[in-house]
């Protein structure tokens, strides 16, 4: 995983959601709807991603 990098966006509103998935998205660069940001393929990256799996898309992994 060496320079691998993952594009993600957000297609669901954080509006009514748990706090902690609301500080996730904003841990990922994400606060507002269609925002996209491309992060490293980390582990922690992937932990967070799939906490707020039905929050977000992950368009390209390269």
């Amino acid at each position: 995983m060496d320079n691998s990098k993952i594009t993600v966006m957000q297609i669901q509103s954080p509006i009514g959601r748990k706090s902690d998935q609301r500080k996730t998205l904003i841990g990922l660069g994400l606060n507002k709807m269609n925002r996209t940001n491309v992060l490293e393929n980390t582990s922690s990256v992937r932990g967070m991603l799939s906490k707020v799996k039905h929050l977000v898309r992950i368009v390209d992994e390269n």
